[in-house]
């Protein structure tokens, strides 16, 4: 557009120019009019230049800022986008960490525990240690019903637990406390039985032996007590067994 305008201004002054030639030498006025109109023609071309050039300055200007704005605007876009991206990745850290700490701690308290029972380390898994802790609950509340079927049920179930000896004898103690002596015996008896070696062996004849004088089964209790003095003679059990056979 500004060419062609540059153009048209070019020839329109090669036509005046043309013209003025013609009668170059008619005279000096007519020579000094072409002259004057060459000039003012000059001068009209210059300014029209000029101001197309500012028009097309002006115009490329406009464009670059529109460009600008609009470069702007995609970037403010994509930034929103970063942030957006940024924040769902530390959520998504986040749930992983957590996720993470939830499973290590679940597969620890899946590990086997190191406890010490009647004087000896020994190895439970977290099941076993929380069936056993629930029944000895219960028999520190004095719910020795309860606390019967939660130490028969744990035996049951882990036999050949750590804690085994031990809540076979608190079986016998949950009966005993209900005043059923006779299963009390035969949980007693369980202990003597299956776990010889545990220091419970010892105290269960005792407890035996006990509940056979309640039941007046008195020869019963002494052969019980000399058994034990024989079987754990270097147990507490055995020397107040030997108390009590001395006071008979």
């Amino acid at each position: 557009m500004i060419k062609f305008a540059k153009t048209a201004v070019a020839l329109a002054v090669a036509t005046l120019s043309l013209h003025a030639s013609a009668g170059v030498f008619d005279d000096d006025e007519a020579r000094r009019a072409i002259l004057d109109l060459r000039a003012k023609v000059e001068a009209l071309t210059k300014e029209l230049n000029s101001r197309l050039d500012t028009k097309a300055d002006k115009t490329s200007t406009l464009d670059l800022i529109a460009q600008h704005d609009q470069t702007m605007q995609e970037i403010a876009r994509l930034r929103g986008q970063v942030e957006v991206l940024q924040n769902e990745i530390e959520v998504t850290a986040k749930r992983q960490k957590d996720l993470y700490a939830d499973i290590d701690k679940r597969l620890r308290a899946l590990e086997p525990r190191q406890v010490e029972i009647d004087g000896q380390t020994a190895s439970v898994d977290q099941a076993e240690q929380n069936a056993h802790d629930a029944a000895m609950q219960l028999f520190k509340e004095e719910n020795y019903e309860g606390a019967a079927t939660a130490l028969q049920n744990f035996v049951r179930r882990f036999p050949g637990s750590p804690y085994a000896a031990n809540a076979q004898y608190m079986l016998g103690s949950a009966y005993y406390l209900q005043r059923d002596c006779k299963a009390a015996i035969v949980a007693q008896q369980a202990v003597v039985k299956n776990y010889p070696d545990s220091p419970k062996a010892a105290d269960a004849m005792l407890n035996i032996a006990s509940c056979q004088a309640e039941l007046k089964a008195v020869n019963n209790a002494k052969k019980t007590l000399n058994e034990l003095i024989k079987a754990y003679p270097n147990s507490a059990a055995a020397r107040t067994a030997k108390e009590r056979l001395g006071a008979k």
